[in-house]
């Protein structure tokens, strides 16, 4: 039971996580995901079989210590964009920055509601977790995570360029870190936890 809220609770935090990449490409002047039916929280709008269910799934049968999901991600044309410069990184930070949010929030709920029962306290804690986590791990500079957009604002446009094109083999690079280095992964998302959980 408790898996199967840990991975409901990843499939609508990663649904958040990709609406705000749509919400702030809008409010900056771009309608793709809009018109491309993607500016929802309706999570049909943005899930697919292997990234939503399939891997996260196995992940948790396994008992693996590090849950990875997505969903697909929202497009938007940064042509479109009124910030050329900054836009990118804005729309690339939205997703992470909900997740933060959510974790906050939660957070506060956990700390100055106090008279919730310990089970409730634990799936509260997990809510907190999961989206530190997401949040973390997408601000990470590998292509095509979403910390790779950010920094490829600040460099030279011919390294941007040669940094960017890294995102063909981003799937494998992204399971290799997380294979190599799920632990210091963990380390700055405990930090938070304690620092917002209590």
């Amino acid at each position: 039971m408790i898996q199967i809220f840990q991975i409901i609770v990843l499939i609508f935090s990663a649904v958040v996580h990709e609406y705000l990449h749509g919400f702030m490409a809008h409010r900056l002047g771009d309608d793709t995901a809009k018109d491309a039916g993607r500016l929802t929280i309706n999570p049909l709008a943005h899930l697919e079989w292997f990234g939503s269910f399939f891997l996260p799934l196995m992940m948790v049968v396994s008992g693996t210590p590090f849950l990875i999901a997505w969903a697909k991600p929202v497009p938007y044309n940064p042509n479109n964009l009124t910030d050329k410069k900054y836009g990118e990184a804005k729309v690339a930070f939205a997703g992470p920055l909900g997740n933060l949010v959510i974790a906050v929030v939660f957070g506060l709920i956990l700390k100055f509601i106090p008279f919730f029962s310990l089970t409730f306290s634990g799936l509260l804690g997990m809510i907190i977790y999961i989206n530190l986590l997401l949040a973390v791990f997408n601000l990470l500079p590998l292509p095509p995570l979403d910390g790779s957009k950010i920094l490829a604002t600040f460099l030279p446009a011919h390294l941007r360029e040669r940094y960017l094109s890294m995102e063909r083999f981003g799937f494998v690079i992204v399971i290799l870190v997380v294979m190599l280095f799920g632990q210091v992964i963990s380390g700055p998302v405990n930090f938070l936890f304690k620092l917002i959980a209590g």
